[in-house]
């Protein structure tokens, strides 16, 4: 049998499926299709005061696809409330490749030339499906994921993928729905291009333009 690789797991994404991990130090993985599904409608994305307020102070460099395989490390170490991490050494080759393919970016927030938080996840058709994220500073990963947002929003995507819902994601407008529903919304998403540099190009919004661009969508 030929090894599972990056245009495998491509495919996985295409059928709505995702891989996981049991642990860190064990090379297996599993496939997942769920019976929810957690999405963020890109145009019912929800941006408090006070997140907004710390958007607009541009407290962050961000940048896009410079430290890709850093952010995929940051996500996979143990962090207060989680020993373990699902994101091992076979999870992390294969995102590599994904990401030299193009079909994988990160979204990474730097101060002072440090990389303090980010989230990464893949790209196909006009569906992007979120996989981690991190913050070592205060809210370093809530304007990553408002920067990603304004990006696919600007790059003519329709899906964004969160596998799981949280506390923390429902807070962005995040909402869980049926298998059926999700697959169906995935099939008109792969009838699409999206353009992941698209009108923010490689160096992307200032917070105030993501935050219009956010405003315009809903």
């Amino acid at each position: 049998m030929e090894a599972f690789d990056a245009h495998d797991l491509l495919n996985c994404y295409a059928q709505g499926v995702f891989p996981m991990a049991d642990a860190r130090e064990d090379e297996h993985i599993f496939l997942i299709d769920p019976q929810r599904r957690g999405v963020i409608p890109l145009d019912g994305f929800h941006v408090s005061r006070r997140l907004a307020r710390t958007v607009r102070s541009d407290p962050f460099e961000v940048r896009v696809d410079t430290a890709f395989a850093r952010v995929v490390a940051a996500c996979a170490e143990p962090k207060p409330g989680r020993d373990q991490t699902w994101i091992n050494a076979t999870i992390e080759q294969l995102y590599a490749e994904l990401f030299e393919m193009g079909n994988a970016h990160s979204v990474e927030c730097w101060a002072d030339g440090e990389l303090v938080g980010g989230l990464y996840g893949v790209s196909l058709g006009a569906a992007f499906f979120g996989e981690s994220m991190f913050s070592r500073r205060t809210d370093a990963s809530k304007v990553a994921l408002v920067h990603l947002v304004a990006r696919l929003i600007a790059g003519g995507f329709v899906l964004l993928d969160a596998q799981f819902i949280t506390d923390h994601l429902t807070t962005f407008g995040a909402q869980e729905i049926a298998r059926l529903d999700y697959h169906r919304r995935l099939g008109r998403a792969l009838e699409r291009e999206g353009d992941f540099y698209g009108a923010a190009g490689p160096a992307g919004f200032t917070g105030a333009a993501a935050l219009q661009v956010i405003s315009q969508a809903s």
